[in-house]
């Protein structure tokens, strides 16, 4: 029967396309991720740094030994 065959191969071909755009999607959504991640990598970094400048400007306090 070829209208079965037929049906059969454009039903996979639907089938095929639609994991595509699938994966295609998860590509962007996985690079959005990982920008977000960097982003936040970069601020924890930068407050770091801020932290460790800080802390090296501060007068230092000797504690009196009671």
């Amino acid at each position: 029967m070829p209208s079965v065959k037929r049906n059969r191969h454009l039903a996979l071909l639907v089938l095929a396309g639609a994991f595509a755009a699938v994966s295609l999607g998860g590509c962007s959504t996985t690079q959005e991720k990982a920008a977000a991640h960097q982003a936040e990598s970069e601020r924890i970094l930068k407050a770091r740094e801020k932290r460790q400048q800080q802390k090296q400007h501060e007068p230092k306090h000797d504690k009196e030994k009671g």
